[in-house]
Formats: C-alpha cells, sequence, structure tokens
C-alpha cells in the first residue's frame, strides 16, 4: 500500500471500531429498556413458580414490587416463551425480542449495518480483496467461502425437512388443544415444551433442580481435573471488577501456577448478553520463563433467589461446559508469543476446544457426579438421564435451522462485492427466502442484533461453531474409543491443539491428535441426520 492507501486503511479500521461499539451499545440499550409488565396473576399461566419469582424480584428491584417484570435477557424471555399460555403476551414478547435494534429509534442498527458492510467492503478492496470474506477466511481451515457454503448447504439440506416435520407436529397438538390458527414463531418454544413433555414425560423445571450452579462448576473442575490435572483455588483477595465475580488460582499436578482464572455469572444492566470467554492477559514466554494467563468467563444464566440457589436449565449447563472449554485453550496454551498464544487462533478452529469440552457434560458418570439435587443432595435418577438421551435428537430441526440461517445471512453479508445495500431488512428477507427458511423460524440473530458478526469477531466466521462441530464430533469419537477419561488421548489432545495456539496450521494440529483429517459421519450421526 502507498502512504495514501495507509492512510486510508488506518481511517476505515478507527471507523469500523467506534460502528462496531455503537452496535453492540444500541442492542445493549434496546434490552435495558424493555419490561413486559404482568399486574394480574392470571397472565402467569402456565409459567413454573421459579420464573414467576425472578420475575417477581425483577420487578421489586425495579421498585414494582407486587408485580412481576420479564426482560429481554436469555433467563426471562427464553422461559416466558416456553411455558407462558397466554399467546398473546408470547407474541409481544417475541416481537420485541427479534426486533432489537430495528425500531427505528435511537437506537436502531439498520444505519450503522449498511456503514459496517459498506467499510469492510472498503477495507477488503484496499487490500486486494474482492469481499470481506474473502479477506477473514484466507487464513481459516474453511480458506474460502465456496468452501463455507458447501458444508452450510449440505447441513441445511439435511435439517430443514426435519424442521418441517416438526412443525406438522406442534401444529396437529395446538389442533388438539382447540386452537384453529397456524403455528408461529411465538408458539414454537411453547408447544416443543408441550411435546417434551408428553412424548419424553420430560420438561426444564424436573432437570433443573439437578443443576445447582455451584455443582455444575465443580463438575467442570472435575472433568478438568481428570483430563488435564488441573485444581482450582479460589483467590479471596483478588482484586475484581464487580462483587459478583469469583477468582481462582489454576495449578497443575506439580502445583505449578497455570492460569488465574475470574468466572461471572449473572446478567446485569451494565454486562452485555450472551456468554464469552477473554483474556486480561494472554500466555507468553519472558527470558525463558512462562507468563500464565488471566482468563475470563462471562455468563448470564439464571440468578438465584430469595428461596432457591441458582438452577440452571440444560442448555446453560452445556453452556458452562462450552466456555470452559475456550478457558482451557487459554490456560494450557504454551506458546512463545501472546498473539498466537491460546484462543488466538483460526475462527473456524477456535470453537473445537469449547464445543467439544460440552461431551462430558451429559456422561452418565459425569452427570451423576454433579448433578445433584440442590435440597435433598439426591444424585440424578437413572431414569431421568435415559430420558435425556432419548430427547438427543429431539427439536434438532429447529435447533439446526435457526442456526444455519444465521450462518447463511453471515455468508450473503460478507460476500457483497459491490456497496449497493440501500435496505437492510429487505436484504435479509431476499437471503432467508431464497433458502427456503419457514416462517415459523426465526434465524437464530436476525441482522440488528447480530452481535456476533457486527460488534464481536464473527463477521464471515458464524459458520465456525458448525465447522467447529464436524471436528469436535470426529475429536470425541477418539475418546470414545479409549475411554472419555483416557490419559494417553487426553495428554494428546492438551499437547496437539490446547497448548499449540498458532504455531501451526490448524489442520496440521488436528491431525497430530487424530491421525488423520477429520470426517463428517460422526456429527450426522449426533444430529440424527443419517
Amino acid at each position: 500500500l502507498n502512504e495514501k492507501q495507509k492512510e486510508e486503511l488506518k481511517k476505515t479500521n478507527e471507523e469500523l471500531s467506534v460502528l462496531g461499539l455503537k452496535f453492540g451499545d444500541n442492542l445493549l440499550a434496546e434490552i435495558n429498556q424493555y419490561q413486559l409488565v404482568i399486574d394480574k396473576k392470571e397472565n402467569l399461566a402456565g409459567l413454573p413458580e421459579s420464573v414467576i419469582e425472578a420475575a417477581a424480584m425483577t420487578a421489586k428491584e425495579k421498585g414494582m414490587e407486587g408485580k412481576w417484570i420479564f426482560t429481554l435477557q436469555n433467563p426471562s424471555v427464553i422461559p416466558f416463551l416456553q411455558y407462558s399460555s397466554v399467546p398473546e403476551l408470547r407474541a409481544e414478547i417475541q416481537k420485541a425480542y427479534i426486533n432489537k435494534g430495528n425500531n427505528n429509534n435511537e437506537y436502531d442498527n439498520k444505519e450503522v449495518i449498511k456503514k459496517l458492510i459498506s467499510l469492510r467492503l472498503k477495507k477488503a478492496n484496499l487490500l486486494g480483496y474482492p469481499s470481506h470474506a474473502a479477506y477473514v477466511l484466507e487464513e481459516n481451515m474453511a480458506v474460502n467461502a465456496d468452501n463455507v457454503m458447501k458444508l452450510l448447504n449440505q447441513i441445511w439440506t439435511a435439517a430443514l425437512p426435519n424442521a418441517i416435520k416438526e412443525k406438522e407436529t406442534y401444529q396437529k397438538m395446538m389442533k388438539a388443544d382447540g386452537i384453529n390458527t397456524p403455528l408461529t414463531a411465538a408458539d414454537w418454544r411453547y408447544y416443543t415444551e408441550k411435546v417434551r413433555k408428553e412424548k419424553y414425560s420430560l420438561d426444564e423445571e424436573m432437570l433443573k433442580p439437578y443443576f445447582k450452579l455451584e455443582n455444575v462448576r465443580q463438575g467442570i473442575f472435575d472433568v478438568s481435573n481428570k483430563l488435564y490435572g488441573l485444581s482450582f483455588k479460589p483467590l479471596a483477595n483478588a482484586p475484581k471488577y464487580h462483587p459478583d465475580a469469583e477468582a481462582y488460582e489454576v495449578t497443575d499436578e506439580k502445583d505449578s501456577l497455570v492460569a488465574v482464572l475470574y468466572l461471572d455469572y449473572f446478567p446485569r444492566a451494565s454486562k452485555r448478553g450472551g456468554a464469552w470467554m477473554s483474556e486480561y492477559r494472554s500466555q507468553y514466554m519472558k527470558d525463558g520463563k512462562r507468563v500464565c494467563p488471566i482468563d475470563t468467563l462471562n455468563c448470564n444464566f439464571t440468578r438465584p433467589t430469595e428461596t432457591a440457589p441458582s438452577l440452571l436449565t440444560w442448555d446453560e449447563v452445556t453452556t458452562f461446559f462450552h466456555e470452559f472449554g475456550h478457558a482451557l485453550h487459554g490456560m494450557l496454551s504454551q506458546c512463545n508469543y501472546y498473539t498466537t498464544s491460546g484462543t488466538s487462533v483460526a475462527r473456524d478452529f477456535v470453537e473445537l476446544p469449547s464445543q467439544v469440552l460440552e461431551n462430558w457434560a451429559g456422561e452418565p458418570e459425569v452427570l451423576k457426579s454433579y448433578a445433584k439435587h440442590y435440597l435433598t443432595g439426591e444424585v440424578i435418577p437413572d431414569e431421568l438421564i435415559q430420558k435425556m438421551s432419548a430427547t438427543e435428537h429431539f427439536n434438532q430441526g429447529f435447533a439446526t435451522v435457526e442456526y444455519l440461517a444465521a450462518a447463511i445471512l453471515d455468508m450473503n453479508w460478507h460476500t457483497l462485492t459491490t456497496d449497493t445495500i440501500k435496505d437492510v431488512l429487505a436484504f435479509e428477507t431476499k437471503v432467508l427466502g431464497n433458502i427456503g427458511l419457514i416462517p415459523e423460524i426465526v434465524s437464530r440473530y436476525r441482522s440488528t442484533y447480530f452481535q456476533h458478526i457486527f460488534g464481536g469477531g464473527y463477521s464471515s466466521g458464524y459458520y465456525s461453531y458448525l465447522w467447529a462441530e464436524v471436528l469436535d464430533a470426529d475429536a470425541y469419537d477418539a475418546f470414545k474409543e479409549k475411554g472419555i477419561f483416557d490419559k494417553t488421548t487426553a495428554d494428546s489432545f492438551k499437547n496437539n491443539v490446547l497448548s499449540k495456539g498458532y504455531s501451526a496450521p490448524p489442520m496440521t494440529l488436528y491431525k497430530n491428535f487424530r491421525g488423520r483429517e477429520p470426517e463428517i459421519t460422526p456429527l450426522l450421526k449426533r444430529k440424527g441426520l443419517l
């Protein structure tokens, strides 16, 4: 680049940084300003007592004691959509949920998106690439957009028919309830839970008493110890940025310091949604000595109430395992330079350590180590474990399709080669219509609240969760072949993947562990698509 182009690139990067922050700030403001206030008990019909109590506590905190408030934070809105038997209120909160950043107010993100897309294309062109995706993917395992779309379309073709079958099942149940209106997106989660309970005699409320947050945390610590020899000691006097945060000293079998880890579990007004791992200090070597990383794991889990501790949903349990997999990737790093250590790897490789750890969460022997009733201490019974196993493929059509829709939307935004988008919503509608997304399912993220790609680091990279699923399903097969806590396999994964950062090409690291390239068959079997 000549000096003029360098200056232009610098200015473009600065503008992109400002816009990315603005996108996230707008989204957080939208979430914080919305509240569904309920003042009549009959409008709480269908909701579990724990959900009602949490809503009452939120109302009390907001100075509305005696009422119930539901917000757009996931621990509030998702249970409401799952259990509320008041369809009008489900429709109201669903509409607010899927229109974050799309209300034509001061927090609207549509113009921000147009500017981001334009600037990203400009940056790619300055660097000699036809599109933002071409620029991003060149150093990823996927290499180019064609390879990404090949994988996404392969799974989409298998998943969409399953989602349509699920829709037909839920529509029949609505008719059985005497409701003759068409199923909507606001009905999907509600009828999912009804069918789950009727078909499998299982719902989330049966499981939550066994998933006390502190017990799940100890289960994760125990898995990390059995696999990698790590121990976790609370640091009572460590400086903390918020009272909710916990700090731990992490050591290995030789009692040598490995890392410092912060855990931050619950939502608050100043905290963005979702779950993520990040680093205050990445691992590196200085004067021949290892400088340990300082990692942080952040979630938005169900908070304790006045009568019960934090009891997690199964989705929150697997999210905890997932993010801890990222933390292990950061903590076990053994690299020379912080720029290539820990999680500083290709976007479609970074999800392998996180997603592979999720597999241990549901293993019966692991479940029995941490899933204990918070009141009685009773270990989760075999009957419940069997029911959980029986529902492994349940609602997979929905889960896969809503994710793929978002991944495909991301790729379409970032394979644009001309700056011609005038209407963000029209573009989104066209993309999702072209792939045949049914109206009863909303893309996991619509553009105006797609934090991963517009306010985070996943532009042209949201597909990476699926790409990594191929890797993690294949990798976990290696553990299952010899035993899920086999020391040799665990050491190989630690030494060839977790400790290596970006010190070698990702496929080389994976082949060093597995002895071959990954196969897609284990993933298709896991999803019930084969």
